[in-house]
């Protein structure tokens, strides 16, 4: 029989994707990065036991982790222009690399001035959830989530164009 403790690890190990990608929506600084990671990690662990089983482990997750972020989000004063910090990618056509980095870089760049529920809905869609999901794990209706992730699509769209970048 497993312990509680190696049950919840198994669970963070097969998902802590969902963690990574929730600390990049919303921190564009590598260290304010793990930070938040660490901090999603404890507040799942403390909510553990809350965790019945009614829905899949990662819907859980996808919750606690983005209400973590959108509450560490205002705990802390973050300044909007700190420079990015660009991780390396492993991509074998080199070519295509620097671009796939500049891409990524300022998809992120636009990503971080949005609202915290822009960013939560952005995330979600990235994650392949349906509207009826999205609208779920956001606690609003299935209309309003569609209308909200258009329009955050179009925002996405229009700073990114604004910084100079041609799609």
């Amino acid at each position: 029989m497993k312990t509680k403790e190696t049950e919840f690890l198994q669970h963070i190990n097969q998902h802590k994707g969902i963690i990574h990608k929730v600390a990049r929506m919303y921190m564009d600084n590598a260290d304010d990065r793990e930070d938040l990671f660490q901090e999603i990690i404890l507040q799942l662990w403390k909510s553990y036991e809350r965790f019945q089983g009614n829905s899949h482990f990662s819907t859980w997750m996808y919750r606690v982790a983005l209400n973590t972020a959108l509450t560490f989000f205002k705990k802390e004063k973050r300044k909007l222009d700190q420079p990015m910090l660009h991780e390396p990618f492993d991509l074998v056509d080199e070519s295509t690399a620097t671009e796939k980095e500049s891409q990524l870089s300022h998809f992120y760049t636009a990503v971080h001035q949005l609202n915290k529920v822009e960013k939560a809905l952005i995330f979600l869609f990235l994650e392949g959830q349906s509207h009826r999901e999205i609208a779920i794990n956001l606690g609003i209706t299935e209309v309003n989530a569609r209308v909200k992730l258009n329009r955050t699509k179009e925002k996405i769209q229009q700073i990114i164009k604004s910084n100079g970048y041609e799609f």
